[in-house]
């Protein structure tokens, strides 16, 4: 059996389907008899009226409370998958008398909340939680249907995912911090799914004895359970992370003042994870997972690649014109900078020309981008060890407009967070250190390696990075912070976006920190802030 409870399951993948069509004016469509007669039936169109939405609602929350799906099913625009779903409810749930209560309509979207009890095995307790639905129009049927999606059934339930209560697969942690510090998902939010998948891969070595649990299974193999509730509580194991409390707390209050943000710091002595955190609407893990272009942040690898190829040195030639084309496709800076046609690498990498960097492509090699992120900085081989699940980078040897492209951090480059934070503190120590979350010796995983850098290199890239938190583009971000410090800008073009992602990578002693935050512009509106706060407190 697959991770999860142990338990029998009755479910399939859920499809979401957009139903409702023709939301034209209200109208009833007849044809009148030739002999005058009665007309035809009615058929539908518009928007649901507001009796058909109390209708469908009232017969779709009776067949659910009753256990009958497919009844309930077929008051929904899908019923082939909504059936199994909310067989399962019931089936490998084994929630029972069940009540549910709708609330006022705002429109055609109807709130509700829903109570019932969880049994299995003799243990029982209750469950209580909010959901929504929409009523829409049939596409076909022209009948007022429940637009299906599985968070109907429950908020946190998506595609594929299932619900199933029985003996847990994994006995219960507590996790701690690398000072002993308890780490609870109600401290800290967004630790919730990071916590999950530490459980399922490590509660078994941890010590603990499992309980019984209502858990969410979802459809990825790769993504642990999440528990719902707890009918009997299993004996928790200790499991001590490299996290620290106090960087972590800083982390969580500093991503949810932008949305969509994730910052990761690590420790550049020895690749110790020491917070991660997210503040997204989808709960997705992108501190560790996402895979996104890191705009001028990349340019610490692209200068380095610059210094160990012999194009220039931090003091060498990098003039930063207005624009500079390379295979036909045009690169410009940011609106505001000046060219330079004296600039030095340092000058062009304090300012964040991207010019400079894309004059470049004519020089280097298709592949040379690829072998430093590789070779020296760990990334792209798909060979991390975090102690759960990552996203390891990704430079490939493009060609084309690519080559200039990925220069400056667009084109075909995606990282996380994570990258970022490990490629700030190579840059700062000369050494790769692959990013761990629980010790190496738990489970005697093998970490990646990597060559690292040069001293010469490393000396460089320091200065440059002090230079751009102290007089360049990070400054006023940086401002306040003492010790050594250093940092580079960024912002990645998306298409269909009205903003920029924001990017920003940077490090105080020996703590080195990288966020993003989508649609949240230059690299000093929003990323830069959630770093700063967390050097703060860390650095």
């Amino acid at each position: 059996m697959r991770k999860g409870v142990k338990a029998a399951i009755v479910g399939s993948v859920c499809t979401v389907m957009v139903g409702g069509a023709g939301y034209g004016a209200y109208n009833v469509l007849s044809t009148l008899r030739g002999d005058g007669g009665s007309s035809t039936p009615v058929v539908r169109t518009g928007p649901p009226t507001t009796d058909e939405i109390k209708d469908t609602t009232r017969k779709f929350f009776a067949a659910w409370e009753k256990g009958e799906s497919v009844t309930a099913a077929s008051y929904t625009n899908d019923s082939a998958d909504a059936e199994p779903v909310l067989t399962s409810f019931s089936a490998t749930a084994h929630i029972k008398d069940v009540h549910i209560t709708p609330g006022r309509a705002t429109g055609a979207t109807v709130p509700f909340s829903v109570k019932g009890t969880v049994s299995y095995d003799g243990k029982s307790k209750t469950l209580a939680y909010r959901s929504t639905l929409t009523i829409v129009r049939g596409e076909t049927t022209h009948r007022a249907l429940v637009d299906w999606r599985p968070s109907v059934v429950h908020p946190q339930l998506g595609r594929g995912d299932t619900l199933s209560t029985g003996e847990a697969a994994s006995p219960p942690i507590e996790a701690v911090d690398r000072n002993g510090t308890v780490l609870s998902k109600d401290k800290y939010p967004s630790l919730g799914p990071i916590l999950d998948e530490l459980r399922s891969r490590y509660g078994d070595k941890a010590g603990g004895t499992p309980g019984v649990e209502l858990v969410i299974q979802h459809a990825s193999e790769e993504s642990a359970d999440t528990t719902l509730l707890t009918l009997a509580e299993g004996r928790a194991g200790r499991l001590r992370t490299t996290l620290d409390a106090r960087v972590q707390a800083a982390a969580e209050s500093a991503v949810t003042k932008y949305a969509e943000s994730s910052v990761v710091a690590v420790k550049p002595s020895t690749g110790e994870v020491l917070a991660v955190a997210n503040h997204r609407e989808d709960g997705f893990n992108a501190a560790f997972l996402g895979e996104l272009a890191p705009g001028s942040t990349m340019k610490i690898i692209s200068a380095a690649t610059l210094i160990d190829t012999g194009l220039t040195t931090m003091n060498g030639p990098a003039p930063c014109p207005p624009t500079a084309t390379w295979q036909s496709q045009t690169f410009s800076n940011l609106k505001g900078l000046q060219p330079d046609p004296n600039a030095t690498l340092s000058d062009s990498f304090a300012r964040s020309c991207n010019t400079a960097f894309v004059k470049y492509a004519d020089s280097v090699q298709v592949d040379s981008l690829t072998k430093e992120a590789e070779d020296r900085f760990g990334l792209g081989r798909n060979d991390w060890k975090v102690g759960i699940p990552s996203f390891d980078g990704r430079v490939p040897a493009s060609g084309g407009p690519d080559t200039a492209a990925n220069l400056i951090g667009q084109g075909q480059v995606q990282v996380s967070p994570l990258n970022m934070a490990s490629v700030t503190a190579t840059a700062m120590t000369g050494t790769f250190r692959q990013p761990v979350l629980v010790s190496q010796k738990l489970d005697g995983r093998e970490l990646a390696t990597a060559k690292g850098l040069s001293a010469s290199t490393v000396g460089q890239l320091r200065t440059m990075m002090n230079r751009t938190a102290t007089s360049g583009t990070a400054a006023g971000v940086m401002s306040g912070l003492h010790g050594s410090i250093g940092a580079k800008t960024g912002s990645a073009e998306v298409d269909g976006q009205s903003k920029s992602n924001s990017w920003f990578a940077g490090y105080r002693n020996d703590v080195a920190a990288a966020a993003m935050t989508q649609d949240g512009g230059h690299g000093i509106d929003a990323a830069g802030p959630i770093v700063a706060s967390v050097l703060r407190i860390g650095g």
